[in-house]
C-alpha cells in the first residue's frame, strides 16, 4: 500500500487514529506524458463528443478539456475511416497546441480498426463483451466446455495482434468490462453479474500477460453503484490472489446529469478511492464534457488525493450565526477562488469558529456584531468591520505573500 502525504497532523489522543488513505500499489502504465499508477496522482480524463471524423472540431474540443484540467482524452473510432483520421487529429494537436495523451474506444470487432488506430494514439480501449462477437443461439440453455473454449481461442487470436502492435510501441491497452455489454457465454456461466464481469476482464489480462504484454489498466463499470463497487471490489481480490497489480479506471457509466448525476458517480468513485482503490477517473455526465472535469477534481480534492482549488470550510448557519453566512461565502469564494492550495474557512459564530476552522490557513469569524475577525490558523490577528471583512482578508493574504492576482 502507498500512503499519501497527510495534511492533518495530531496530537494527543486522536494521533492513534489513522486519517491517511492508503492507495493500492500498482504498477505504472504510461499514456503519452502521463502515467496512470505507481506513485502518480489519480488521473483525470473524459471523452470527446465530437465525431472523429471531423478533425478541426475534434482537435478543439480535445484543446479545451485538455486546457481545464482533463489530462487524458478518449475519442471514439467506429470505423477504419476514423481510425485515420486519428493521425491526422495527433499531428494538428501537436502543431497547434501539444502531444495532448488520446485513447481510442473500439467495440464491435474491431481487430483491423484497432490495429490502424494503435499507431496514432497512446492507449487503445477495448470492451470485452463487445470485441469479438458471440451470435446468441435460440434456446440455448449452456455453454460446453468445448464451445467456451473455442470462442477463447478465438478472441487470443483476434486479440494477439493487437497486444503485440501495443507491446512493442511501449503504448497501452484499457480492458474496459461494461456491465451491460457483457459477452452471452459470460452471462450463460456466471449471470449479469459482478463475477461474470471480473472473469471478463481476467480472461483478456492472461492473454496480454502471455504475450508479455503489461500496460494494462483495467475498468469494471456499471450504472448501478452497488453493482460497480462490487465488481471492482472483487477485482482488486482476484488480481491480489494473482499476484496482478494493474491500476483500475473508476466510473459510473451513463450516470446521467445535473445533481444527481454528480452525487451518484461521487457516491461509486469517491466510495473506492477512500478505500485506496483507483489510479483514473472518469465521471459520465449526460453533459458536455467540459463539465465532468470539475466533479473530478471536487472527489480528489474532498479525499485529499489532489489539491488543486481553495479548500473552503464553512458552518451551515443557525440562530448563533452574526451575518448572512451564504452571502459572505459567496464573497469571499469569488475574491479568492484563483488561489490554488489554500485553505479558507467562514465561520459564522464564535462557538465553531476557531475549533471548527483549526487546520484552515485563514479564518473569517463572525466574532461581536457588525465586526468580523480575522485569524491566520489558529491566532486571531484583526477585528474589521463587517463591510472590510473580504477586503481585509485579501490583505491578510497579501501580507503573508500568499496572494496571486487573478488571470
Amino acid at each position: 500500500m502507498q500512503t499519501l502525504p497527510n495534511p492533518t497532523s495530531f496530537s494527543g489522543p486522536e494521533a492513534a487514529f489513522d486519517t491517511t488513505i492508503h492507495r493500492r500499489k500498482t504498477r505504472p502504465v504510461p499514456v503519452g506524458d502521463v502515467t496512470i499508477g505507481g506513485n502518480h496522482p489519480v488521473v483525470v480524463q473524459s471523452m470527446i463528443n465530437e465525431d472523429t471524423l471531423d478533425v478541426e472540431g475534434a482537435v478543439a474540443a480535445i484543446r479545451r478539456l485538455h486546457e481545464i484540467g482533463c489530462e487524458i482524452v478518449r475519442v471514439t473510432v467506429p470505423s477504419m475511416a476514423h481510425a485515420k483520421a486519428l493521425a491526422d487529429i495527433k499531428q494538428k494537436l501537436k502543431a497547434s497546441y501539444k502531444d495532448v495523451p488520446l485513447v481510442a474506444d473500439v467495440h464491435h470487432n474491431g481487430m483491423k480498426i484497432a490495429l490502424e488506430v494503435a499507431k496514432h494514439v497512446d492507449k487503445v480501449r477495448i470492451n470485452p463483451g463487445l470485441y469479438v462477437f458471440e451470435k446468441p443461439q435460440t434456446g440455448r440453455s449452456e455453454y460446453t466446455e468445448a464451445e467456451f473454449n473455442q470462442i477463447g481461442n478465438k478472441i487470443r487470436e483476434t486479440l494477439e495482434p493487437l497486444v503485440v502492435s501495443l507491446r512493442d510501441q511501449g503504448k497501452a491497452m484499457r480492458i474496459g468490462v461494461n456491465h451491460g455489454s457483457l459477452a452471452e457465454r459470460m452471462l450463460f456461466t456466471y449471470g449479469d453479474t459482478p463475477e461474470g464481469m471480473v472473469e471478463s476482464a481476467l480472461e483478456f489480462i492472461r492473454i496480454c500477460e502471455s504475450l508479455d504484454f503489461y500496460n494494462l489498466v483495467i475498468s469494471l463499470k456499471a450504472s448501478r453503484v452497488p453493482v460497480m463497487l462490487a465488481a471492482y471490489r472483487l477485482m482488486v481480490k482476484r488480481m491480489d490472489e494473482a499476484d496482478m497489480a494493474y491500476p483500475l479506471h473508476l466510473g459510473v457509466t451513463e450516470a446521467g446529469d445535473g445533481e444527481y448525476g454528480r452525487i451518484k458517480s461521487t457516491a461509486g468513485i469517491g466510495t473506492l478511492l477512500a478505500e485506496g482503490i483507483g489510479d483514473t477517473i472518469r465521471v459520465s455526465l449526460t453533459e458536455a464534457p467540459e463539465k465532468e472535469i470539475p466533479v473530478c477534481y471536487s472527489i480528489l480534492q474532498a479525499l485529499g488525493l489532489r489539491k488543486t482549488m481553495v479548500e473552503y470550510v464553512a458552518c451551515p448557519s443557525c440562530g448563533r450565526t452574526l451575518f448572512n453566512l451564504e452571502e459572505v461565502l459567496h464573497k469571499v469564494r469569488e475574491a479568492t477562488k484563483h488561489l490554488t492550495g489554500l485553505d479558507i474557512a467562514v465561520m459564522g459564530c464564535i462557538v465553531n469558529g476557531p475549533g471548527e476552522m483549526a487546520d484552515a490557513d485563514y479564518g473569517y469569524v463572525g466574532k461581536t456584531p457588525g465586526y468580523i475577525s480575522l485569524y491566520r490558523g489558529r491566532e486571531e490577528i484583526n477585528k474589521v468591520p463587517e463591510d472590510r471583512g473580504v477586503a481585509e482578508l485579501i490583505n491578510l493574504i497579501k501580507a503573508d505573500g500568499r496572494w496571486v492576482d487573478p488571470a
